[in-house]
């Protein structure tokens, strides 16, 4: 994405929607490189809520305008307000927008370019899938003003093997595209100029499923990793079970025996 100016008056989260359940959020604070203000956690969370409401909302491309993804909390607000209750409510606020992402029905596809970092790469690491140009870099960089990355490493933890995800937190170097792609914290890296069609890919794919199955399976899948392996197993089975009884599901066993496209009820 190439640099834009910011302007005064500009939202600072724009959304665009599409006629097929596309939603486009992008952050829009170029000139802070997209950092977490509390302005901008609340309003995030708001557009998520009202999207994670929307029954025609279908998947959600989460952007930054600008040179970056997202460099993180705001660290100049974070100093100007020193006051300990201030800081207690901006991580229960980005917590809050973290777990909206996990818990709203609708895929979250995260589309990187420049850097990541901080509580930026912690967004990466939450949304369900993320695509990246192979420019980008991801870090957690906290550790190099004396602030360990404690909330981040929640997200990191659970996208990458221990130590990968440790050593980043405790050394605050910065992974190019193609290593945080081994170690599991992106889906896909692409040359700047495919990076709309290889979201796109992800995109149509989600599309071309059935939403309640979709939106079953993601909640059944964040459940699950936080339980034990035979208590797993029986929820999933339920999951299943349930599934089973939709009409997207009849719809999709009848449409694959008979050779043709399934017809979707709808969210």
């Amino acid at each position: 994405m190439s640099a834009i100016a910011q302007q005064p008056d500009a939202p600072i989260l724009l959304r665009e929607d599409d006629e097929r359940g596309v939603v486009r959020l992008t952050l829009n604070r170029p000139n802070q490189f997209n950092s977490l203000s509390s302005e901008m956690l609340e309003t995030l969370l708001g557009a998520l809520d009202a999207i994670a409401a929307d029954p025609k909302a279908r998947v959600v491309v989460l952007a930054g305008a600008g040179k970056a993804f997202c460099a993180g909390h705001d660290l100049k607000e974070m100093r100007a307000n020193h006051a300990k209750a201030f800081h207690q409510g901006l991580f229960k606020l980005c917590t809050r927008v973290m777990m909206r992402i996990v818990s709203m029905p609708q895929p979250v596809i995260a589309r990187i370019h420049g850097i990541a970092t901080a509580a930026g790469c912690q967004l990466v690491s939450m949304c369900d899938l993320a695509v990246s140009v192979d420019s980008a870099r991801f870090a957690v960089s906290g550790i190099n003003v004396g602030l360990f990355c404690s909330t981040p490493s929640v997200g990191l933890a659970r996208n990458m093997g221990r130590k990968e995800a440790f050593e980043m937190l405790v050394t605050g170097e910065f992974v190019d595209a193609a290593e945080a792609q081994r170690r599991g914290l992106v889906n896909r890296v692409v040359p700047v100029e495919a990076l709309d069609a290889e979201v796109g890919h992800l995109v149509e794919a989600i599309l071309a499923k059935s939403p309640k199955a979709i939106a079953m399976g993601k909640e059944m899948f964040y459940r699950q990793m936080e339980m034990g392996l035979e208590a797993a197993y029986q929820y999933a089975g339920e999951v299943m079970a349930c599934n089973m009884m939709i009409d997207d599901a009849a719809e999709g066993i009848d449409a694959f025996i008979a050779k043709r496209k399934p017809n979707w009820k709808g969210a």
